[in-house]
Order: C-alpha cells, then sequence, then structure tokens
C-alpha cells in the first residue's frame, strides 16, 4: 500500500476543516495516509513514498528552517509541490516577476530588511492614502497592519521598523473592494480549474470566513491563468487569489503554491480530482 505524508505543523494555529475529508478519501482510494509535522524532529519524510505540503501554516515564523526541511525532504521522498516550487513562492517578491510578465497584480512598495522607510513618506509619493503593510514572508494576515495617513505619521515607521529588523515588508494600497465583494480564491488541482470561493477580509486572529463554490467569468480566470503560467512547473494544485481595483479590475493580490487552503469542503469534485492526483504520484 502506497505511503501518504500529509505535511502538517505541530501545533496547528487553527483547525484545517480539510485534512478529515482528505484522509478519509485517501483511505478510501487505497492509500495510507499518515500526518508528517514538519516541526517535529522525530518526524521522517523518508517513511513515505510522497509528501504532500498541507497545513504546514507556521513556516513564515521561521522560513529557513522551514525551507531547510523542505530541501531535506524532497531528498528523501517525493515533495510536492516541488522543492523549486517552494523556494520561488516562500517570499511574495514573485510578484514582482509577474508584474514583469504583464500579469495585474496589486501595487506593492518593497522595503528591505534592515531599511528603514517613513511610511507617511512613501504613502504621499504613491498617492496612497489607506495602505497594508506586512512581511514578505508572511501567512494568515501574520504582522498585517493597515495605516491611514495619520496612523502612518504616529506608528508606521515604527510598525515597518520592527517588521524589516526580521525580513523584507511590503506595502500595498488597501483595496476597499475586499469589503464590499470580497477577495477571490480561484483553486486549481492536477492542472485543472476546480473552483472559486470568496473570501472576506481577516486579520492576525480572526477566523476566515468563505463563500460557497462558484465559478470565476472569464477575465478573472484569464489572469489567473497568465500568473500560473510564470511558474514554469508542473502543480499538483495551486490557488491564485484576486482582488478588485476601485475600477472593478482584478488584481492578483498571492498565488499560494506551498499550504493553501484549496476549499475541499465546499466543492467534493475537487476533492476527487486531488486524491486521484495523489494516487497517480504515489
Amino acid at each position: 500500500m502506497k505511503t501518504v505524508g500529509i505535511v502538517t505543523c505541530r501545533p496547528l494555529p487553527e483547525p484545517d476543516v480539510d485534512e478529515a475529508l482528505l484522509f478519509d478519501a485517501l483511505k478510501a482510494a487505497g492509500l495510507s495516509p499518515g500526518l508528517l509535522p514538519w516541526n517535529d524532529a522525530e518526524a521522517d519524510p523518508g517513511l513515505f513514498d510522497v509528501c504532500i505540503l498541507r497545513s504546514c501554516w507556521d513556516y513564515h515564523l521561521v522560513p529557513a528552517q522551514f525551507l531547510a526541511w523542505a530541501e531535506r525532504a524532497a531528498t528523501r521522498s517525493r515533495l510536492i509541490n516541488p522543492i523549486n516550487v517552494v523556494r520561488w513562492n516562500l517570499h511574495k517578491g514573485y510578484l514582482r516577476e509577474l508584474e514583469a510578465a504583464g500579469v495585474p497584480v496589486v501595487p506593492t512598495a518593497w522595503i528591505d530588511r534592515a531599511v528603514s522607510a517613513d511610511l507617511a513618506g512613501l504613502m504621499e509619493d504613491r498617492g496612497w492614502t489607506d495602505v497594508v503593510v506586512k512581511p514578505a514572508i508572511g501567512a494568515g494576515s501574520y504582522q498585517t497592519c493597515r495605516f491611514d495617513l495619520p496612523g502612518a505619521r504616529a506608528a508606521g515607521c515604527g510598525f515597518v521598523e520592527a517588521l524589516t529588523t526580521r525580513g523584507d515588508a511590503m506595502v500595498q494600497p488597501f483595496m476597499t473592494s475586499v469589503n464590499t465583494v470580497g477577495e477571490r480564491a480561484l483553486v486549481w488541482i492536477d492542472g485543472a480549474f476546480t473552483h472559486q470561493v470568496v473570501k472576506q477580509p481577516r486579520y492576525h486572529g480572526q477566523d476566515e470566513k468563505v463563500s460557497g463554490a462558484s465559478t470565476p467569468n472569464r477575465t478573472n480566470l484569464g489572469i489567473a491563468e497568465e500568473a500560473l503560467a510564470c511558474v514554469g512547473e508542473t502543480l499538483l494544485y495551486a490557488r491564485v487569489d484576486l482582488i478588485e481595483d476601485r475600477d472593478g479590475s482584478a488584481l492578483v493580490s498571492e498565488l499560494e503554491l506551498i499550504e493553501p487552503s484549496l476549499f475541499l469542503l465546499q466543492h467534493p469534485p475537487a476533492l476527487e480530482r486531488f486524491v486521484a492526483a495523489i494516487a497517480n504520484l504515489a
């Protein structure tokens, strides 16, 4: 019986609603799944025929250690998505590559590690009055803060400095559509689009709220496909998050290829396709 390691972390920062669904479906397909906490020194990727990155949702806290673990796992088992994808997708600097390729992305100002920055001055230079500041390696709205200009003058520099003592930071204009339309998450499984959900905004410590499955319009689907075309690797799973600008045009906010929620509960056919693809890998 082929063994499948479901890569997670301990403790989990929040429940993985897809975990039990995936386990049951893998077992029903004749596979032997097991949890593989990446941050458990006793857990051995070599015990599994294939290791699927899933709820390793603390990687952003210790990215160098996580990447080192993934490198080792890729030598002891078949790591999915592949290690080249993990390296490329770990830091949100990939948005620069998407933009250079002509993919519409959320406008972003980058602040390098250990570089001080005047957040209010940056906002004024760019004509932004409301921004979101976050680490360039982040997940789950960790260390994400929203500033208007008065707030940036009062506390922005201190917040940015705290971020850049640990790594690169990014500043983006706040898109008001996330409070009205929401953020669209488009999911691909084994090379095919399967479904979309709409996410409501959340900040650090808040629970995620999502809609049922739906189908995006052709324009949004095309933008997401353009983003995926920049990856240049075969992917088992992928999620492209889109936000509307003030004119209603879609922009890529994130391309999630390491540990995205795939919202399998919202769309059972995606779970079936996921399991079938894993069975072919194993």
